[in-house]
């Protein structure tokens, strides 16, 4: 599934990275908690509600390029800076974390485990 289409699902609104939106997407993880994502030995999208400074260079060392920020959180100036400089692509939706999820599943993205 293309980022593209990731944003159409969600209805989400695409901050940085439109460059980026044909890049393909296969699976998912779902976090508020940012010492998960350092765990992660993949590269799924990111899908949070936690919409800090934290979470971009969390991003970043943890390799992942795609965040979706769910639950009306917007990124702010200092976040979309590092994002564009590290080629990554944030979007941002109004539905809740559950919500999200669910409609990408059922859209056949898949879980990371």
């Amino acid at each position: 599934m293309t980022l593209r289409e990731i944003a159409k699902i969600l209805n989400a609104s695409v901050c940085v990275g439109e460059n980026r939106l044909d890049d393909e997407q296969s699976k998912a993880f779902a976090s508020d908690l940012m010492s998960d994502v350092l765990t992660l030995k993949d590269t799924p999208i990111l899908i949070t509600g936690l919409c800090n400074i934290q979470t971009i260079r969390t991003c970043d060392m943890a390799c992942l390029d795609a965040v979706v920020f769910v639950r009306n959180k917007k990124p702010t100036d200092d976040m979309l800076e590092l994002a564009e400089e590290n080629d990554m692509v944030l979007m941002a939706c109004e539905y809740s974390m559950f919500k999200a999820c669910g409609l990408l599943y059922e859209a056949g993205l898949q879980p990371l485990y």
